[in-house]
């Protein structure tokens, strides 16, 4: 028998100093049975980084060919896909090639320089195409915060990220490894 999803509700207060954007976002959100907690705190956080009343959920790991999250318009055509992880070089051009702006939230540990040295010179070559690297420690911190009733608050201003829950505060820094989108 399949396992199924794990339902989370979520509600993130976001502050965005640098788009001038402050909202409140209650969502809810399914985590699939083989996802990580860090990986789906990674796609709050990615909601909250690019936060829009268009920005949606795909069915992420249930469907290869879509991103994690996207802006679809009128028209079905994509203006924004954001994904997250290590893809191949090949997934990013074919999202390049569909959408208007690309976004790619890179983490994992002691992976991240490996997969840019080999996908850099390649990679640069999209003009539609924003990295952005998340430390390891960072993620595993953020991935603590995760639980089935998730209540964040999240302040972005420059580079920097705070994200607060009612126990803890944690920084997170993003490091734009590539930046033409």
């Amino acid at each position: 028998m399949a396992l199924k999803a794990t339902i989370i509700k979520a509600r993130l207060n976001i502050s965005d100093m640098n788009r001038h954007h402050y909202q409140e976002y209650p969502m809810t959100v399914a985590q699939h049975p083989s996802e990580t907690e860090q990986r789906l705190m990674i796609r709050l956080l990615a909601f909250a980084l690019n936060a829009s009343e268009e920005l949606q959920f795909t069915k992420g790991l249930c469907a290869e060919d879509e991103p994690e999250l996207w802006v679809r318009e009128l028209d079905d055509s994509i203006s924004l896909w954001i994904d997250l992880g290590l893809p191949e070089e090949k997934r990013i051009k074919k999202a390049c090639t569909q959408a208007k702006q690309v976004v790619l939230y890179t983490y994992g540990e002691n992976n991240q320089s490996i997969w840019w040295q080999k996908n850099q010179q390649k990679l640069s070559q999209y003009k539609n195409l924003t990295i952005v690297s998340l430390a390891y420690e960072q993620t595993q911190q953020l991935a603590a915060m995760a639980s089935r009733s998730v209540d964040l608050t999240i302040t972005i201003e420059d580079n920097e990220v705070w994200v607060s829950n009612n126990d803890q505060t944690l920084q997170i820094t993003l490091t734009s490894l590539l930046a033409q989108g």
